[in-house]
């Protein structure tokens, strides 16, 4: 079993950086698979960038050169750096982990880029 609790969202005005945090309550093995997930109201749950067990990240398109995912097995926490935030960026982030098939979920924290 493994909690998450995500940190670090926020107001923030467009070209604006948040960085958001997730800590693991137990460890993060080698073999899990990480990832953000964004939602708006109304529309399903979006993946937002995945960190395979082998290393290889994946990124939304249209978040690719403006964040960056990374994970810090030492400290069991995974971080998101998001800069040059957008309008549509706007949503509940979630931080997710795949541990053989078993799917667990943080609570998620608000961000929200207006001006």
């Amino acid at each position: 079993q493994v909690q998450l609790v995500e940190s670090g969202g926020g107001l923030v005005q467009p070209g604006g950086s948040l960085r958001l945090s997730c800590a693991a309550s137990g460890t993060i093995f080698g073999s899990d698979v990480m990832a953000w997930y964004r939602q708006v109201p109304g529309k399903q749950r979006e993946l937002v960038t995945r960190i395979t067990n082998g290393g290889i990240t994946n990124y939304l398109e249209s978040v690719k050169g403006r964040f960056t995912s990374s994970r810090d097995a030492a400290k069991n926490t995974i971080s998101l750096q998001m800069n040059n935030l957008k309008p549509e960026d706007t949503g509940v982030y979630y931080c997710n982990i795949n541990r053989m098939g078993n799917q667990y979920w943080g609570q998620g924290t608000q961000v929200t880029v207006s001006s």
